[in-house]
């Protein structure tokens, strides 16, 4: 499923900007995997970084958004792979899941985590009580996210062009 590629507009409140890049940065990681092979998604390409796979990003940015949306910022319970104490970055670790499911579960949270942004005002602390980081506001786990997300969409470009020389930008 193609998702637009879309700058928010110049001239817009806070939210419709933040969202706006945010949403873009997301399309752009969903246009990285478009036509790649399924065994190219889990191949790793980065000698010192094994689980740096076009899979293992999907799944990391997907357990990202639900660590900062859901479980810093409502106070859910904090049980995705990324809270595990072992193995070392067990929300990477993807093997023999395909990248068509992992890009639809990353879809599906990112639905979630824009349905909680709309919902609450942008200078709402985060509530979960076992977590310095949830004392951030929403506002701040926002730009924190569209970071995050394009920092991994410039790896996934990368990773990509190392994989079968696929390069663009959107």
């Amino acid at each position: 499923m193609t998702l637009p590629r879309v700058r928010p507009p110049f001239v817009a409140d806070e939210r419709t900007q933040l969202v706006g890049w945010l949403d873009m940065q997301r399309a752009i990681v969903h246009y990285k995997c478009e036509g790649l092979a399924e065994a190219d998604a889990h191949r790793p390409v980065l000698p010192a970084s094994p689980l740096m796979t076009v899979a293992g990003i999907v799944s990391h940015l997907r357990w990202t958004e639900n660590s900062w949306f859901e479980v810093l910022f409502l106070g859910r319970p904090a049980d995705g792979p990324q809270f595990a104490e072992a193995p070392e970055d067990a929300d990477m670790r993807v093997e023999g899941v395909p990248l068509a499911r992992l890009l639809e579960e990353y879809r599906r949270q990112c639905a979630i985590s824009n349905e909680i942004i709309a919902a609450h005002a942008l200078d709402e602390p985060g509530r979960h009580p076992d977590y310095t980081s949830s004392a951030a506001t929403l506002r701040w786990m926002l730009i924190h996210m569209v970071e995050e997300t394009a920092r991994h969409a410039g790896h996934l470009d990368a990773v990509r062009e190392l994989l079968d020389g696929q390069k663009g930008y959107y």
